[in-house]
């Protein structure tokens, strides 16, 4: 009866997407401020965690929420539960097509503090 649910009961944390570039694989950093043991100034810690995202859902930024699982890899060791928040996102389109802007060439070449060489005269 009580065993059951003592069983059942996982460790879960909250924390921000700061990586999806692997498939099936997040990267989250949780944040948590505890005081420091001797000078009891508060601080703020931050650890990362690869949890498994099955359907590759989480987007950069997301507020989410893993849970314990089972070891799936050499890193992964947590499983993505469910997304809390959604980051708002920036539209790629709009981005794509915008270019660096160049300084016009002038044909002198480099400035006097990109050439190579030990930058003493002779």
């Amino acid at each position: 009866m009580a065993e059951s649910t003592a069983q059942g009961r996982k460790n879960e944390k909250i924390g921000q997407v700061v990586s999806t570039r692997m498939n099936k694989t997040i990267v989250i950093e949780v944040t948590r401020r505890v005081p420091h043991p001797r000078y009891k100034r508060v601080v703020t810690r931050k650890k990362k965690f690869y949890a498994h995202d099955e359907e590759n859902s989480a987007r950069l930024g997301d507020t989410v929420r893993v849970v314990e699982s089972r070891p799936l890899s050499a890193l992964k060791r947590w499983r993505l539960e469910e997304i809390l928040r959604r980051a708002p996102q920036i539209d790629g389109a709009a981005t794509s097509g915008v270019t660096e802007a160049v300084a016009p060439d002038t044909g002198q070449g480099p400035p006097a503090s990109v050439r190579k060489g030990s930058g003493r005269q002779r």
